[in-house]
C-alpha cells in the first residue's frame, strides 16, 4: 500500500466519496440485486442451506453468557478455551441473524434474534478476549476480536439500514465509537500498529473499516486511516518479495483477508482514487493460496497451521478478478459455513456477496506448480502421476525466530493427494504457556516435534540467530534439489562443527526423496549421548523387511535406510490440537548404532519412495 500523508487522504476523500451498504458489493450493484441473483442461482444453494441451518440451530438455543469466572480463568490457569467458546458462540449468532435478515427482511423470527444478539454484544463488559486484555487499557484494550466485532457493528448496521430499529443502530454506533473508534485515536498507537504479522492488518484493517461506515467528517476519517494505512505497512514488512506467510496459510488467510476486505472498501468508497492492490509484491501474496495447498484441503502447514482447511470463496474470488494467475479453487474445497471456528463476520458476508455463480465452476485439483520462495526459504514441489495422484513435497529453511515460530530448520513433509505421511503437526491449543516460556516444551513447537535429527542430546534453539543457511536450491520439472546448512540453528551444547542436509526430490509416477545429513561434531565436545534422526508420521510404520519400512493407505510410501547403521524405533505420541481436542501420531526414531566416539562424521542416508 502507497505511502499516503492525511492531508492527500483528506483530499482524496474530499472528492466525493460513496457511502453506506454499497461499499461491500463490487461494481455498485445494490444488495436487493444481489440477493436476487443469489437466490436464482443453483451455485449458491448449499451455501445458503448452510447459513440457515445454523441460523437455526442458534435459534433453538438460549444466548450464552460471559461470566467473570469464565473471563478470570485465563489469568488464574492460562487456559482460555472455555471463555473464547461462549465469545464466539456470541458472534456466531450475530452472523447467521444478520445474514438470515438480510436474506429474509420479513422474517421476525430472524430479526428479532438479531436485536437480542446485537443487544447481548452491546452489553459485554470488554470486546477483547482476555489473553489479550491489557489492564493499563481496561475495556479500551483493542485487540483482533474487538476490532473485527466494531467492523460487523459497523457494517452490518450500513448493510440493513433501516430493516433495524433506529435506536438499535445508534447504539451499535455509539457502541463501535466508545469500544474501538474513540480509543484507537486517544490511547494509541496501539503495539499492533507496529507489528509484521496479521495482528496489524486485522486490527488495523477492521478499525479503518468501521471508520469507512461510521465517521462522517473527513479530516477526523483521513487522522484514522492515515495510521491504518502505516500498519498496513508494517503488516507488508513481515511478507518477502516472495509473497509466503511463514505464519502459516491461516494466517495468510485471516490477516491478508482482513488487508483486502479494507483495501476494498478504500478502494470502492474513494472510487479507485485509493488502490491498496497495487504492485508486483502484493500480487505474489495473492498468490500464496495455491502455493500453501498440497492438495485439495491439505496445507502445506509449517509454523502454526491446521493440517487441513476451507478455502475461502469470496476473497479467492476477489483476488481472481484482480490477478488472473490467483486459481479460483475446485468449489468443493469452500469453507462450510460453519467451519470458522471464531464465527468472523467479514470472512462470512464475503463468501457470500463476493461469489459470482460462474466461480462455482471451477473443477479439479490445485494447478502443478513447483516453487522456491527464497525469502521464506520454502521449497515446494506438486506433481501428478498416470493414476490422477498428487504429490507434495515442501521443506524450509528460515529461522527460529520467525511470528508463530517452530524450531523447524530444515524441517520437511511428504503428502500422497491428501494423506498426510511425513507430517507437520501445525498448530496446537492456544494457552497462556504455548505463547510463553515453555513454547518449545510443546511438541508441536519445538524440533522434537519435527522431522529433525536430535543431535547430542541436543534439540534446535530458539531465536533469529538460530538459523539455516540455504546452500542451493533449485526446482525443474522432473527434478528439484535443497541444500541447507543447519549448523546454527542448534545450540553450541550439541556440539556441531557443521551440519549440511540435502534433499533430492525426483518426481514421475513413483516419486523419490532423497535426504542425505552429513553431520561433523566439533573436537573439544564428549559424544557421550546418541544421535537420533527423527521423522514424524501420521501412521504407524510397518516393518516390511530389514532396512525397509512403509506408511500410508492408497498410496504407500516406502522408507528405506540402512539396518547395520540405524535401529528404527517406533512411538505413539499424544497432545492437544488447536481446537482442544486429543490427537495422536508417531515418532520413527533411527538411532545410531555406533559408538559415540568412534567418530565425528557421519553420513546419514535415508530414501522415500511412493509406491503407487
Amino acid at each position: 500500500m502507497k505511502e499516503y500523508r492525511q492531508e492527500k487522504i483528506q483530499t482524496l476523500l474530499g472528492e466525493g466519496r460513496k457511502r453506506g451498504s454499497s461499499l461491500l458489493i463490487p461494481g455498485g450493484r445494490t444488495w436487493s440485486e444481489h440477493r436476487r441473483e443469489m437466490a436464482g442461482a443453483e451455485s449458491h444453494r448449499e451455501l445458503l442451506q448452510e447459513i440457515q441451518a445454523e441460523a437455526e440451530r442458534l435459534l433453538a438455543s438460549e444466548e450464552p453468557l460471559l461470566t467473570d469466572a469464565l473471563f478470570n480463568a485465563f489469568e488464574e490457569t492460562g487456559e482460555r478455551l472455555s471463555y473464547e467458546r461462549v465469545y464466539f458462540e456470541k458472534r456466531k449468532r450475530l452472523n447467521s441473524f444478520a445474514i438470515m435478515t438480510l436474506l429474509h427482511p420479513d422474517s421476525l423470527r430472524y430479526s428479532s434474534a438479531l436485536e437480542a444478539a446485537v443487544l447481548a454484544i452491546c452489553e459485554e463488559r470488554t470486546w477483547c478476549l482476555p489473553a489479550h486484555y491489557k489492564k493499563e487499557l481496561g475495556p479500551n484494550t483493542i485487540d483482533l476480536f474487538a476490532a473485527e466485532t466494531g467492523f460487523a457493528m459497523a457494517e452490518i448496521s450500513a448493510l440493513l439500514g433501516d430493516g433495524l430499529p433506529g435506536a438499535l443502530r445508534e447504539r451499535m454506533t455509539e457502541e463501535t465509537e466508545r469500544r474501538i473508534l474513540a480509543p484507537f485515536l486517544s490511547d494509541g498507537p496501539y503495539h499492533w500498529e507496529r507489528l509484521e504479522n496479521n495482528w496489524s492488518a486485522v486490527c488495523a484493517g477492521s478499525v479503518g473499516s468501521a471508520a469507512l461506515y461510521l465517521v462522517d467528517d473527513n479530516e477526523r476519517l483521513s487522522t484514522i486511516l492515515a495510521r491504518v494505512m502505516e500498519a498496513m505497512r508494517c503488516f507488508f514488512d513481515g511478507y518477502g518479495n516472495d509473497g509466503a506467510c511463514t505464519e502459516g496459510y491461516g494466517y495468510w488467510q485471516y490477516g491478508f483477508g482482513f488487508y483486502t476486505y479494507f483495501a476494498a472498501l478504500l478502494k470502492e468508497s474513494t472510487e479507485g482514487r485509493i488502490d491498496g492492490f497495487e504492485g508486483e509484491k502484493l500480487r505474489q501474496i495473492a498468490l500464496f493460496q495455491q502455493r500453501a495447498f498440497s492438495s485439495g484441503h491439505t496445507i502445506i502447514n509449517f509454523s502454526d497451521s491446521n493440517q487441513r482447511s476451507g478455502v475461502f470463496m469470496g476473497l479467492s474470488s476477489y483476488l481472481h478478478d484482480l490477478f488472473d494467475e490467483v486459481a479460483i479453487p475446485n468449489s468443493k474445497l469452500r469453507a462450510p459455513y460453519a467451519e470458522d471456528h471464531c464465527g468472523r463476520w467479514a470472512h462470512a458476508i464475503r463468501n457470500l456477496v463476493w461469489v459470482k455463480p460462474s466461480d462455482f465452476l471451477a473443477s479439479g485439483d490445485w494447478p502443478v506448480e513447483s516453487h522456491y520462495l527464497q525469502d521464506a526459504a520454502w521449497l515446494m514441489s506438486r506433481s501428478t502421476d498416470e493414476q490422477g495422484h498428487t504429490y507434495c513435497f515442501a521443506a524450509k529453511g528460515g529461522h527460529n525466530g520467525e511470528s508463530h515460530n517452530h524450531n523447524d530448520c530444515g524441517h520437511f513433509i511428504l503428502h500422497a493427494s491428501e494423506d498426510v505421511l511425513l507430517a507437520d503437526l501445525g498448530s496446537g491449543m492456544y494457552t497462556k504457556q504455548y505463547f510463553g516460556s515453555e513454547r518449545y516444551e510443546f511438541w508441536c513447537n519445538g524440533s522434537q516435534g519435527h522431522s529433525l535429527p536430535i543431535v547430542n542430546g541436543s534439540c534446535q534453539a530458539a531465536g533469529k540467530e538460530h538459523r539455516a543457511v540455504v546452500r542451493d536450491a533449485s526446482v525443474e520439472e522432473a527434478r528439484s534439489l535443497f541444500t541447507v546448512e543447519l549448523t546454527e540453528a542448534y545450540p553450541a551444547e550439541a556440539g556441531l562443527k557443521s551440519f549440511i542436509r540435502s534433499f533430492e526430490w525426483r518426481t514421475g509416477n513413483q516419486p523419490t526423496l532423497l535426504l542425505h545429513d552429513s553431520i561433523v561434531m566439533r573436537e573439544d565436545i564428549e559424544l557421550d549421548r546418541s544421535l537420533h534422526e527423527r521423522f514424524i508420521l501420521i501412521h504407524k510404520p510397518e516393518m516390511l523387511e530389514p532396512g525397509k519400512l512403509k506408511i500410508g493407505g492408497e498410496v504407500t510410501l516406502n522408507i528405506i535406510y540402512d539396518s547395520e547403521q540405524w535401529k528404527a524405533e517406533v512411538t505413539m505420541r499424544t497432545d492437544k490440537d488447536h481446537s482442544g481436542e486429543d490427537r495422536s501420531w508417531y515418532t520413527l526414531d533411527f538411532i545410531w548404532l555406533g559408538e559415540a566416539s568412534s567418530g565425528r562424521e557421519l553420513e546419514a542416508s535415508f530414501v522415500f519412495q511412493f509406491a503407487g
